[in-house]
């Protein structure tokens, strides 16, 4: 019943050009990823397969390209930094108004991030959650490099791994610095061990 009308808000939101499907477990929602197709994950951290944040964790790696909303009832903000930092671009509690879905969908659909205005933190955590959204918004080849980065590599060596140019290299780093609002690779590093130290090993690889 939550899944039918979320579709129908979402219908309403993004108009009748919009195309919304509906799964009701992890292997239903991968099946559609399959096609290639899908612009917007809507994802139930509670749907069957799940097992916590372990299917959110499958469902980045596997469909990296594709941004995904969590929708919860959970709303404790330690779910909601360990949803981010594992790559979700968002967190849409079930309480939220249907104006809040929107300014969700419209937001990731844009490339940003967003979370409910309702979620307070301590100053470090919330510093967590953002840098954590930072990261989401690496492409995955950007992530590779910041891993990499992070394993001590030269530029030269990062360039070996990824079988590109050393100035392919620079320029992916140039990114990830400006994303990251970084100013050094020592830098980056920090940002990159502060996000994975909490609860995750590394980025998701293309």
């Amino acid at each position: 019943m939550v899944r039918r009308a979320l579709a129908e808000t979402l219908a309403k939101v993004l108009g009748a050009t919009a195309s919304v499907a509906e799964a009701g477990s992890v292997t239903e929602a991968a099946a559609l990823l399959d096609d290639g197709r899908t612009d917007l994950l809507l994802l139930d951290i509670d749907m069957p397969g799940m097992e916590g944040l372990r299917g959110l964790t499958a469902l980045r790696a596997k469909y990296p390209a594709v941004p995904v909303l969590v929708v919860s009832a959970n709303e404790d903000p330690l779910i909601v930094r360990q949803a981010v930092n594992l790559g979700a671009s968002g967190f849409l509690p079930k309480s939220s108004p249907i104006s809040a879905i929107g300014e969700a969908v419209t937001a990731i659909l844009k490339g940003d991030v967003w979370l409910p205005a309702s979620i307070s933190e301590s100053d470090a955590g919330q510093r967590r959650l953002e840098t954590g959204a930072r990261i989401v918004g690496l492409t995955p080849q950007q992530r590779r490099v910041l891993e990499l980065l992070s394993e001590g590599k030269l530029n030269k060596q990062i360039a070996f791994a990824l079988d590109v140019k050393e100035a392919t290299v620079k320029a992916h780093l140039s990114q990830i610095f400006k994303k990251l609002r970084v100013r050094s690779r020592t830098q980056a590093v920090i940002v990159a061990r502060r996000v994975y130290a909490n609860g995750r090993k590394g980025p998701n690889r293309s």
